[in-house]
């Protein structure tokens, strides 16, 4: 027993500490404001506007933590980004994924503070407590949120689309709907790597203009179209590959049945059914950040919940799939396929 440590124990539990470290300096917009050069940490606090308090604290537990770099010691020491916020944290680059953090800040944050709460009811503990509307329909009517919740899921999800579209043998293929495309993404990055594939980013009409300005911008008009759909509701667009990324795990098991059967219908003989989720393993021993994905769809929608390549085989095979397979991503994602 000696050799026990709490450790591990209080460093989980005070997990709450470097995590809002990080999303207070992504919402202060530390990273973006040191860009590529270095600070000290008096000048760093005068252009954030923060409290004297702040400094030197604030900036040596980023420091201390991993995400910033400091030049010296002392009150002339000059802060700076490492490699990974340069390319990740600031926004002047094109690997931000600052967006994701932001939403988790402003929205997940506060949510997760009822999570017993959540797990005593099996109900949802986001705004839908106090206004009665659902996440969805709280984010439909406002489109600044919108706007911030897409670019959020535009940041998380990028590296897994680009490493979709470097692993999936797409030679067979010609056409391909992502449903719940949200900006598009997905579909730019296939249509990029494979220029012969033409592509349809399907999402319902409040998101189809934002889908269609990012095409526009990225240049991308020639092989990918947006297009309004009620997935839950209507017919989905016939295809070769039919993905969806970060949709299934949204709904409860009804809603996943209805999804996947939807998906084998609009889908073309020998096509595929690629959904792209954060797979707990079958075991479910090993996707820590999977399985608290799931808590999350808990915290959002209640019944909603994440799942392994057994439970989406079952359900494919349900719907007439003939087989499945599961592709790694790297890190906790993958991309389940299914076969018609």
């Amino acid at each position: 027993m000696n050799d026990l440590s709490p450790a591990r124990i209080i460093e989980v539990g005070m997990g709450f500490w470097p995590a809002k470290t990080l999303l207070s300096a992504v919402d202060l917009g530390v990273f973006s404001r040191l860009g590529d050069g270095a600070m000290t940490g008096a000048e760093l606090q005068a252009a954030l506007g923060l409290s004297p308090r702040a400094n030197p604290d604030f900036f040596d537990t980023l420091l201390a933590l991993g995400f910033l770099e400091r030049d010296g010691d002392g009150a002339q020491a000059r802060y700076r980004n490492t490699a990974e916020t340069a390319h990740f944290l600031d926004r002047a680059s094109k690997g931000y994924i600052g967006g994701f953090l932001s939403m988790a800040n402003d929205r997940l944050y506060p949510f997760w503070g009822d999570l017993s709460q959540a797990l005593r009811t099996g109900e949802p503990q986001n705004e839908i407590k106090r206004t009665g509307a659902s996440m969805f329909d709280e984010l439909y009517r406002d489109p600044a949120r919108l706007e911030q919740f897409m670019g959020a899921m535009a940041g998380i999800s990028a590296g897994n689309f680009h490493a979709f579209a470097e692993a999936f043998d797409f030679s067979r293929y010609t056409t391909l709907c992502d449903v719940g495309g949200a900006t598009g993404q997905l579909s730019m990055a296939v249509a990029r790597r494979h220029p012969h594939m033409r592509c349809i980013s399907a999402d319902l009409p409040v998101v189809t203009p934002i889908a269609e300005r990012e095409i526009a911008r990225a240049g991308m008009t020639g092989q990918v179209r947006a297009q309004s759909v009620d997935f839950l509701t209507q017919p989905l667009p016939s295809a070769d590959i039919i993905t969806m990324g970060m949709i299934l795990h949204d709904w409860n098991l009804e809603g996943k049945r209805h999804l996947v059967k939807a998906a084998y219908d609009s889908l073309r003989k020998g096509g595929a059914f690629v959904v792209i989720e954060n797979l707990i393993d079958d075991a479910r021993r090993e996707n820590a950040f999977g399985l608290m994905m799931s808590l999350n769809m808990l915290i959002e929608f209640g019944d909603a919940f994440d799942f392994t390549a057994r439970d989406f085989d079952g359900w494919c095979r349900e719907a007439g799939f003939e087989r499945t397979e599961v592709i790694s991503l790297g890190g906790p994602a993958s991309a389940a396929v299914a076969y018609k």
